[in-house]
């Protein structure tokens, strides 16, 4: 795990001081306490702090450079193959001084160019530069597991793992972007674009890379993930095969390993493959709990790993330790998120740096499974588009049974609606916006066209990848660093999404319900409690109870009366919404939630600048 950073001045002449690429340093310290080192010639700086594990050498992860002092880089990240790829290089002639991964990957590009990108199996985010050509190169990931940012003017190119490092720079300043504000308060979106939530910075997406020639700056795309679409899935048992072995990938190295098991069936799914089919039992598992019956909690699920794991461990997230944790921790994810969720994340990954340095994640399953109770809608959508009215029938009926619920029926007629008409139920929805501020940018949101136009359940899960999945990513990348933990997605092996989202759509939905294919895979292996159930919570928080207890009411009436929220939301309006949730006769808390995020953010970014 590492941060790092660079710049570029577009004018050789102006040189880099090296208290700048410190001072962007320092701003990411908690990314790689460990080490430190920066890289100056003349019109570039390059930056990296990381972590050292045990399974490393002690050079690892400082900036390497190749063995003809021609190339050095700063890398984030994991390679997953790199024992097979060190070996291919190794024939090739090639010798290694480390078993580090950024000087594999150095090496790589040393012997195949660019396209030795589509060889690494794994998440990462690098830079190297070509001090013979003056030529940097960057890329990150296939699906943005690995964060960069970068703002670029007709004096320099700046870049690095966190938007905060950034404003090192001292004439780089601060504004809002306001679209991302209003896809925030409209959709519950963010990260669904190349824009962040700041004017003038920007994120390298993911399954880019970018070169820089002679002041020149070129991004561009080298992975498209519909033109990578493998051979579909056709048994569970391919699935199961192809997940337990990115789960092996992910779990080498033989140190103390984390999981963070919410009860639900993808952190369990991993937890059931690691124990039965990999013979693990040692490692920590870390649950947020909040008590019998409480909304999020999935501890009667998770209590059913006790009698196979020695190191189980327990948190309860609460009113209190959010009151006590609210700033900091909206200072640590660096945007605002629009709801409590990341927190519980957050409480995990606190929780789980005092016993382990790295942690493993099911995210990205719902996102290739069809795993979110809204996605029935394009499945619906598609069986439509067909003509397969019977099996549109049946399913629907079949859903209603298993959720009781008209989520997933609700979503098919709003999916079948205008972009426009779309946007203007959700603007309507939600009446406590200032209408100016409504009027100027719901005509120029895309989130009705990127992800809820799809065409079919494939479409929309494409999309998803493409759109959604990364906000969850970079909660998961700020949270984990933030603790200097390195967390790592088996359900993200490329070699696995490919083939989910190339297979048929009755394969992930049948019957009623999400993951078929997991879930018959899993036969045998999961407990059929959680391989049966019909609920998903996820990390989910009782947030609406904590914003009725007493001890919010003074955070949230500062909020309520905070002049720099006017020009986005009508406050008498949100007062009015606030006092009928504490009454029970709504639950808003999610508007809450944003309402004070916006304000923290806000003041934290330009108060007193």
């Amino acid at each position: 795990m590492s941060g790092i950073c660079g710049i570029v001045y577009k004018d050789t002449s102006h040189t880099v001081q090296g208290d700048l690429i410190e001072n962007m340093l320092l701003r990411m310290k908690h990314r790689g306490p460990d080490e430190s080192e920066h890289f100056l010639e003349l019109n570039v700086g390059l930056g990296l702090v990381s972590t050292k594990h045990e399974l490393t050498d002690e050079s690892e992860e400082k900036i390497k450079v190749s063995s003809d002092g021609r190339y050095r880089i700063v890398f984030d990240g994991r390679i997953l193959n790199a024992n097979d790829l060190r070996k291919e290089l190794q024939g090739a002639g090639f010798s290694f001084r480390s078993s580090s991964d950024a000087e594999l990957v150095l090496n790589a590009y040393v012997k195949w160019g660019e396209s030795c990108l589509h060889r690494f199996v794994g998440s990462w985010a690098f830079v190297i530069c070509d001090c013979s050509e003056k030529k940097l190169f960057g890329a990150r990931d296939r699906y943005g597991t690995k964060p960069l940012y970068y703002n670029e003017d007709q004096d320099h190119f700046i870049f690095a793992s966190e938007i905060s490092a950034l404003f090192a720079l001292p004439q780089l300043r601060k504004g809002i972007e306001h679209q991302s504000l209003f896809d925030f308060l409209v959709f519950n979106r963010t990260d669904q674009s190349v824009g962040t939530f700041y004017e003038g910075v920007f994120r390298l997406q993911h399954g880019h890379s970018f070169s820089i020639t002679a002041g020149e700056v070129s991004i561009s795309q080298w992975y498209d993930l519909r033109s990578e679409l493998g051979n579909p899935f056709e048994k569970p048992s391919e699935f199961l095969d192809i997940l337990t072995g990115a789960i092996e990938l992910n779990v080498q190295g033989g140190m103390d390993l984390g999981l963070s098991l919410s009860g639900g069936l993808d952190s369990s799914a991993i937890a059931s493959i690691m124990i039965k089919k990999l013979g693990s039992r040692e490692f920590h598992t870390f649950s947020a709990v909040y008590g019998r019956h409480e909304v999020g909690d999935e501890s009667e699920f998770i209590n059913l790993y006790r009698p196979h794991l020695n190191n189980m461990h327990f948190l309860t997230p609460s009113a209190e330790s959010l009151l006590n944790d609210y700033e900091h921790f909206i200072r640590t994810l660096g945007e605002p998120v629009p709801s409590t969720s990341p927190y519980a994340q957050y409480k995990v990954m606190q929780c789980a740096k005092d016993f382990v340095q790295i942690t493993i994640d099911g995210q990205g399953s719902d996102e290739q499974l069809a795993g979110y109770p809204y996605l029935f809608g394009f499945f619906f959508k598609e069986l439509a588009s067909k003509g397969r009215l019977l099996k549109l029938f049946s399913e629907m009926l079949c859903y209603h049974h298993n959720h009781r619920s008209l989520v997933g029926i609700k979503s098919f007629l709003y999916f079948l609606l205008p972009a426009a008409l779309k946007t203007s139920l959700r603007t309507k929805r939600l009446d406590y916006l200032n209408p100016d501020f409504n009027a100027k940018y719901s005509g120029s949101n895309r989130i009705a066209d990127t992800i809820y136009e799809a065409s079919s359940l494939q479409d929309a899960l494409i999309r998803h990848f493409e759109y959604k999945l990364e906000h969850l990513l970079k909660w998961g990348d700020r949270n984990s660093t933030r603790f200097s933990i390195e967390s790592r997605m088996p359900f993200l092996d490329h070699r696995l999404v490919e083939r989910s989202l190339a297979t048929k759509s009755d394969f992930l939905i049948s019957k009623g319900m999400t993951k078929s294919i997991l879930r018959k895979g899993l036969k045998g292996i999961l407990p059929d409690e959680i391989r049966e159930r019909r609920s998903k919570y996820g990390f989910e928080t009782p947030q609406d109870k904590w914003f009725r207890d007493p001890r919010w009411t003074a955070v949230i009436n500062d909020v309520l009366n905070d002049p720099l929220l006017e020009d986005y939301v009508d406050l008498n309006k949100c007062r009015t919404l606030y006092q009928d949730h504490v009454s029970g006769k709504i639950n808003i808390a999610k508007e809450i939630w944003k309402w004070i995020n916006l304000s923290v953010w806000i003041r934290q970014n330009w108060e007193g600048v």
